[in-house]
């Protein structure tokens, strides 16, 4: 990373969006990473790419609102909104650079050695040829649409983040010059088409066939050039909740907008013409540094999908299966699980079947009265829902709060909501003002000493998907406070109540800055005091100011404090007066970290808490959000244990210094070799192991009487 600016070096803030950034580039050097599997390698690649289409859609779209309202006020690192979006667009304009490079000389030649070949039109054998041209004739041209555009004419609506081509084509005489058309490629094309007459997996790209192809799109006329591109549009728009008699209508009609917005981002191909890029620079009014002249092909998150193509084994990483969970046996029902204790759990290294195992009994269950439940993420064909949808139909009282404003899951959770809602679920369309991203399901059942409450707390959503890919904790319980804490937390959100003094939990926008900052300050005394002290925390995103300058104070009290911060961390760890006292390591690996823990050593009697907030003011101030304590011994030995682990990684984890750059950790005298997720894995599978071997049957032979009599 460039050495910031003497303006933002004074600032004791980094700047978030470069943050970001360096986060990319940590999950660009595992694309990089020679010792993986090309699979894997292209796969981490279409993640950078992936992030970076949202990146561009929410932060670098908001920056370029505030500019065009004239809005220059710098953030705490000392930036203006233009001079962050100059220095997005050199770091960014790199980050292509890189991937390219990466792709064309090191992954697509190690795949192509493992048989998974991208073809060129100009490599296709003649009967190749005919194959395409037949698929082009059946299956593509039918579909698609050019449309001629003057310079000065209206341009067509393309979809954000969508495939299209720009066509220049011979004008009808010399004097008109060129003229212009754009096709469209619609999203229901399969991107990569499959072509016989080679070993193993070879493709063509669907915009290689239609350039290829675009005479016959244009008959009589001369087509001089066919270019692909691809626009990003402003994302960083939402509705005035609070100012909304019907939620749901305005999110449709920000659904709407979204495909009209301004465009922040032009991708076009390295070889299309100057002609080319000018005219599409000026028809979508897009300024020099925002267009992106890739060496390659477009949109390379769609090849995200290439990782999962059967008969491809050798090109990827031996797959890790979620364990079984020896407290929770699948025979048993989880209501009895629970009665017997709590059940923390670590996925996806630990299975998710007991969360949605809860979910399932409970709409069966004619015991269970009640179930309640916030959704902020889930699946496509998620079970969550259908057991909430079985659940209500059986008539059990099921409330469901789904975040309508959920980014970019909007459209997916009003179509959830109006399944609910048919079903005869009372919905609520989260709460004005906030988003709700709290995690947590409360199951009401009736048993023979009374009415007990069956809790789920976690740092994920209710997706069986992402489960199986990001590391979160799950805390369920039985206990009688932390049911009674969730049943008060969805009586705030369904009616017009303010959040209550809870027995046992935190909520966000009222009680978790506050409580952070009194065990911060905590942390601070003990060590003036001579007691013992020390903070640990796992995070996604540092970015609060006033967290911040509390840590700050709490390491000139001399309190160690050992962060893991995934991505954006604005804390400036190592500067002396400052935070010398502080470190930060990012892991970046096989799976998403997601979890957030913190822990206070409260002179010797650690404090432990799962959240499911980050430490950024959206997160603390806008948003509906839990900490929840973990103090029973066994799930707190258990949590504690995994925050350890995850901060002495020493082999997929990099060091944040001081100017925001981040340079690799290696295993030296004091910190051992040690990948941490590796080692989850391995703990899962042992303790599964030898649960299995305990439960295994015991053979005794059948021996005749007069033996048995004998003996």
């Amino acid at each position: 990373m460039a050495k910031d600016k003497k303006i933002a070096d004074e600032s004791p803030f980094l700047n978030r969006e470069l943050s970001w950034i360096e986060f990319n580039f940590r999950v660009m050097q595992q694309a990089e990473d020679a010792a993986l599997p090309p699979l894997e390698r292209l796969k981490f690649a279409a993640i950078t790419a992936s992030n970076a289409d949202e990146f561009f859609m929410v932060r670098v779209g908001g920056l370029k609102l505030l500019q065009r309202q004239g809005e220059e006020r710098p953030d705490p690192s000392g930036r203006t909104p233009s001079e962050q979006l100059a220095e997005i667009s050199a770091r960014m304009h790199e980050l292509v650079e890189r991937q390219h490079a990466c792709l064309a000389k090191e992954i697509e030649p190690a795949l192509r050695k493992g048989g998974l070949r991208r073809l060129r039109m100009e490599d296709l054998s003649a009967a190749q040829l005919r194959h395409v041209e037949t698929l082009f004739a059946d299956s593509i041209f039918p579909v698609i649409t050019p449309v001629a555009v003057a310079p000065d004419g209206e341009f067509p609506l393309l979809a954000g983040l969508g495939l299209a081509l720009y066509v220049r084509l011979a004008g009808a005489s010399e004097a008109e010059g060129s003229r212009h058309a754009i096709v469209a490629v619609p999203k229901g094309l399969a991107r990569f088409l499959t072509l016989p007459g080679e070993a193993g997996f070879a493709y063509v790209l669907v915009e290689e066939v239609i350039r290829a192809c675009a005479g016959s799109l244009f008959p009589g006329v001369e087509v001089r050039e066919c270019a692909a591109f691809r626009l990003t549009r402003n994302a960083d728009m939402s509705v005035r909740d609070d100012l909304a008699d019907d939620l749901m209508e305005q999110m449709r009609e920000v659904l709407v907008e979204r495909k009209e917005s301004d465009c922040v981002r032009l991708e076009i191909e390295k070889r299309a013409s100057k002609e080319a890029q000018a005219f599409l620079r000026a028809a979508l009014r897009v300024d020099d540094a925002d267009v992106y002249a890739v060496p390659g092909p477009l949109d390379l998150a769609a090849f995200f999908r290439l990782a999962n193509l059967a008969g491809t084994d050798a090109l990827k990483i031996e797959p890790w299966a979620p364990q079984a969970v020896p407290e929770a046996p699948a025979a048993e029902s989880a209501f009895d699980v629970l009665k017997r204790g709590n059940l923390l759990l670590f996925h996806p290294y630990e299975s998710y079947d007991p969360v949605l195992r809860l979910l399932q009994e409970a709409a069966d269950d004619p015991n269970v009265l009640a179930i309640k439940q916030v959704l902020y993420r889930v699946s496509d064909n998620s079970p969550v829902v259908a057991a909430l949808m079985r659940a209500a139909e059986r008539g059990k009282h099921v409330t469901a709060l789904i975040e309508l404003k959920a980014r970019f899951d909007e459209a997916r959770n009003i179509d959830w909501a109006d399944a609910l809602a048919r079903a005869g679920a009372q919905v609520i369309y989260g709460v004005k003002g906030y988003k709700t991203h709290a995690k947590v399901c409360v199951v009401v059942r009736r048993e023979p000493e009374g009415v007990a409450r069956y809790v789920h707390y976690g740092t994920g959503n209710y997706n069986e998907k992402s489960a199986r890919l990001y590391s979160d904790v799950s805390f369920m319980t039985r206990l009688e406070d932390y049911g009674a804490d969730a049943s008060a937390f969805f009586n705030a959100l369904t009616g017009y109540s303010q959040l209550a003094k809870f027995r046992k939990i935190e909520a966000a926008p009222l009680g978790i800055r506050p409580r952070l900052l009194e065990w911060i300050g905590n942390e601070a005394e003990r060590s003036r005091q001579g007691e013992e002290a020390g903070i640990e925390a796992k995070m996604n995103s540092l970015a609060d100011p006033e967290l911040i300058e509390a840590l700050y104070k709490a390491s000139q009290a001399g309190v160690p404090i050992r962060l893991n911060v995934r991505g954006i961390c604005c804390l400036r760890p190592g500067v002396k007066g400052l935070s010398e006292n502080v470190s930060v390591i990012s892991v970046v690996d096989r799976y998403l970290e997601h979890a957030r823990i913190f822990r206070f050593r409260n002179g010797g009697a650690p404090a432990l808490f799962i959240s499911s907030a980050d430490w950024m003011p959206r997160n603390l101030d806008r948003r509906i959000e839990l900490m929840v304590p973990v103090e029973d011994p066994p799930s707190a030995g258990k949590l504690a244990q995994i925050l350890e682990t995850c901060l002495a990684d020493t082999q997929q984890s990099w060091k944040l210094l001081a100017d925001g750059a981040y340079e690799r950790r290696r295993p030296d005298a004091r910190h051992p070799a040690l990948r941490c997720q590796e080692t989850f894995q391995q703990r899962a599978a042992a303790r599964a192991a030898e649960a299995a071997q305990q439960q295994a049957p015991v053979f005794e032979p059948q021996r005749p009487a007069e033996q048995k009599k004998q003996a």
